[in-house]
């Protein structure tokens, strides 16, 4: 799995898992547990994570939804 994106906004990751599933494509959100414990300090992003022969289109998909600077840099 390669990662997406990372950040913090649980808004943010709620619509990025929805793009992704109208297009069919599966994404897992790791450290979502681990933010919790942390206290909400915000130093553990969350990350979502695609599977490497679907970054390309993942990517596309939230370039085209306006989300580019979200993404983390290959």
């Amino acid at each position: 799995m390669k990662e997406l994106l990372r950040t913090n906004d649980i808004v943010l990751i709620s619509a990025v898992e929805a793009m992704l599933k109208e297009e069919g494509i599966g994404c897992f959100v790791a450290d979502q547990h681990m933010s919790v414990l942390e206290g909400s300090a915000g130093f553990l992003q969350r990350r979502v994570m695609v599977l490497d022969d679907e970054l390309d289109e993942a990517r596309a998909i939230l370039r085209d939804a306006g989300l580019g600077a979200e993404l983390r840099d290959v």
